[in-house]
């Protein structure tokens, strides 16, 4: 889709073809060379947001783009909630189709390469003619499993950079090639031949040595550590897909003539339509029935009711609507029936806003720069060029093509690790795995580098800090009366009502006395609250204005209970029967049991927690002090927590973000780090990085410390999976190196860095 802003376009590209982030810099570097080009890559979401002058066209950037060696398309515009298969694969399907053919890649690699590697690596399966099924079953994994890394470093060659796919290739390539002309013109294809376990250092011409365990073994181990980043890579969307799947499917339209509006004047003779909100217009008017969803943005025209908007405002207090008040799409119809106009309609409406602010937030994120490929950069060359220079050395010295040929190979071959494919996928199976008990969810590799430089942690309240649900907290009783009978007749008249405050009294009453009596008359009054008889008693519950409409005061007592609660930011509700005002109630959203021992451990971790939400001050502030909070930022919109994570970042901080809602997607986004509450909404989770199941916030200090560890595990796998092969590329470049070296400096390397990644698995949690 592409887009004009003051005299210059935008787009947004779909790139194919990159298998690393230095992929995505290069197409990055060669698209912003391009005159009036302004251009980011993203390797995470495959996309390349571009600005471009009208001198350019989009076909000029594809043509860049493919001239580099990838491909690249407009994508298709996103299809509606009501569109059927006819309309062709969803999004899912065409990741499932692409993730596929990796997948068998991957199957075939492991299945031949462990037999290979046994055979190899113990004497006892080396029957006579070992060594040829050895090359029977390494063939289609060097040609066929591998065939994306020669491509890949094929591609790179053209192009003048190398990449670990450089590396890969190279040295699979190698050693297979040399394994076929020690088989075919050598003596290892000779009946009955063996590798020992010898660790003895001399020359050889290598004419009886074969590497065929090397070239699938890394082959395999690589495929591996691609197919679970490809996995991880295919949910980069699905926060923009579980935002839209927010919001109503259908809607009741109230058409010309419909009862509803021949009562309230509006037109004669009508009727109600069910259409999909797909077909919704501007200037439309639909009926929102209690327990619905408000189909798209509006203004209410007639009715009043309450809404609940906690998962896009963050407000934890249903907000009382009545005519001329505007609602938003995807919002919670909490009480009575209401008639909207719609006011905006598709891709104008506040969810679709939020949805392209998770967007921009993800594509703006700067893809997390691989450890090894900024090694392999300056590595792939090097051992190239020594390579070249020992073939050349010992061709100049005069100890034969032979002999020239097996240090120069054997420096390839070495030069290789079979731990580097190991060093990321272990640690992070492990590392998550340990996390999946706790109740962790790490989404990739991506997500840890930025654990380590995080130091300011963002906290959404409703739902992370809070429970996220009203709660009875208190009960104010005037002189000789119990909170029993206050509990079991408010309790029994709030429970008739379908408001979210009054469920939340309903519900303490039942906790503490069981059953509640069932009314004898019942009524909601409007904005204000219900009334009815019970056992006998005529009883009111609801505002303060409601005891004054039946002139009836609060005496002082209770009065200053009300003004106390309404201090700490908690919603007070008065109670009354008889002609008397018996009782004040205390209504919030409840501080969880765990979160002022969270901040402790977020603070002990040395970072600095903010208090980001959608909630009126007095609230936030009462919750603040409750838990330790210091910073509260209140009061702000889904776009402007957006802009609060910026400015942060814009300080020189690098910021954690914790939230559970939709109108914390796309901050979570936009954070360096998002943890998402599991217990919250899908979006907010496919937004993160990662996800706390038990919506514990003890579980986001465990969750950092974790991943902290988890990274550590890999850079250290990472030094070793080279250290080993470097500290034996001067015995191979020497000519000294035997197969068993090679072997065993391998095999050393990779058990060293599995039983490494192993470690984590006694990852234990702050004690609780």
């Amino acid at each position: 889709m592409t887009t004009t802003t003051s005299g210059a376009a935008q787009v947004e590209l779909a790139i194919g073809g990159m298998t690393c982030a230095s992929c995505a810099a290069r197409i990055e570097k060669k698209l912003n060379r391009m005159d009036g080009v302004e251009a980011t890559v993203n390797y995470a979401t495959e996309k390349a947001k571009v600005v471009f002058d009208a001198d350019v066209s989009v076909a000029d950037l594809i043509a860049t783009v493919e001239a580099t060696g990838y491909t690249a398309q407009e994508p298709e515009p996103p299809k509606s909630e009501t569109s059927g298969a006819a309309d062709g694969p969803s999004d899912e399907e065409k990741a499932d189709a692409e993730l596929r053919p990796l997948k068998q890649r991957l199957i075939t690699a492991v299945a031949l390469a462990v037999p290979v590697i046994a055979m190899a690596m113990i004497p006892a399966l080396q029957f006579s003619y070992w060594q040829w099924l050895s090359l029977t079953l390494a063939a289609p994994v060097v040609v066929y499993a591998a065939w994306p890394f020669h491509k890949a470093a094929w591609t790179n060659a053209r192009h003048g950079a190398a990449t670990m796919d450089t590396l890969i290739s190279v040295g699979t390539i190698a050693a297979f090639a040399w394994s076929l002309w020690a088989l075919f013109f050598g003596t290892a294809g000779t009946p009955g031949m063996t590798h020992p376990f010898e660790f003895t250092i001399a020359r050889t011409d290598g004419a009886g040595n074969i590497y065929l365990e090397a070239a699938a073994g890394v082959t395999a181990f690589i495929l591996a550590g691609r197919y679970f980043e490809a996995r991880s890579k295919r949910k980069a969307g699905a926060a923009l897909r579980a935002l839209m799947q927010l919001g109503a499917k259908e809607v009741t339209v109230l058409r010309r003539g419909s009862p509803l509006l021949e009562r309230s004047g509006e037109f004669g003779g009508g009727q109600e339509l069910t259409v999909p909100t797909a077909e919704l217009q501007v200037g439309d008017r639909f009926l929102v029935r209690p327990g619905e969803k408000i189909a798209t943005d509006g203004t209410v025209v007639e009715g009043s009711s309450a809404v609940d908007a906690s998962m896009l405002t963050g407000e934890s207090v249903p907000v009382e609507v009545t005519v001329g008040d505007s609602v938003t799409g995807a919002t919670l119809n909490a009480g009575g029936r209401l008639v909207v106009e719609a006011t905006r309609v598709g891709a104008d409406t506040q969810l679709a806003r939020m949805a392209r602010l998770v967007e921009d937030a993800q594509n703006g994120k700067a893809a997390a720069q691989r450890l090894a490929d900024k090694i392999s950069a300056v590595f792939v060359p090097v051992v190239i060029a020594l390579a070249l220079g020992t073939l050349g050395f010992w061709l100049g010295t005069g100890q034969g093509l032979t002999a020239a040929f097996t240090a120069a190979v054997a420096v390839l071959i070495i030069a290789c690790p079979c731990a580097l494919g190991l060093a990321t996928p272990t640690a992070l199976m492990v590392g998550t795995g340990r996390g999946a008990q706790l109740g962790i969810l790490i989404k990739g590799p991506e997500v840890l580098e930025t654990t380590r430089k995080v130091d300011t942690i963002v906290l959404d309240k409703t739902g992370t800090v809070t429970t996220g649900r009203m709660t009875l907290l208190q009960v104010h009783s005037a002189e000789n009366v119990t909170e029993t009978d206050v509990l079991r007749l408010a309790g029994a008249l709030e429970h008739s009502s379908e408001h979210p405050i009054a469920q939340a009294v309903a519900t303490g009453a039942a906790a503490k006395l069981g059953t509640l009596p069932t009314p004898e008359d019942f009524a909601n009054v409007p904005g204000l609250g219900v009334q009815g008889i019970v056992e006998g008693h005529a009883v009111l519950v609801g505002r303060e204005k409601l005891l004054a409409e039946w002139a009836m005061e609060l005496p002082e007592p209770l009065k200053s209970a009300k003004q106390e609660a309404e201090k700490k930011g908690r919603t007070a509700i008065a109670v009354a029967w008889d002609g008397e005002p018996r009782a004040v109630l205390e209504v919030a959203d409840a501080v969880k049991e765990t979160s002022p021992e969270a901040i402790r451990r977020l603070k002990s971790l040395g970072l600095t927690p903010i208090l980001l939400t959608g909630d009126n001050k007095t609230v936030a502030e009462a919750v603040a002090a409750e838990v330790g909070i210091d910073t509260v930022i209140a009061e702000v919109m889904p776009q402007d927590k957006v802009d609060v994570v910026k400015r942060l970042q814009t300080e020189g901080r690098s910021v954690a973000m914790v939230g559970d809602g939709v109108n914390d997607a796309a901050a979570l986004a936009q954070a360096d780090l998002g943890l998402a509450m599991g217990t919250g909404t899908d979006a907010a989770i496919e937004a993160g990085d990662l996800t706390l199941v038990r919506g514990d916030l003890r579980a986001a200090a465990d969750a950092i410390r974790l991943a902290r560890k988890t990274l550590g595990t890999i850079h250290s796998n990472l030094f070793w999976a080279f250290a080993y092969n470097v500290a034996a590329l001067p015995l191979a470049a020497a000519g000294l190196l035997n197969p068993m070296i090679a072997g065993a400096a391998m095999a050393f390397s990779s058990v060293f860095v599995v039983g490494n990644s192993l470690r984590l698995r006694g990852f234990q949690p702050t004690d609780r």
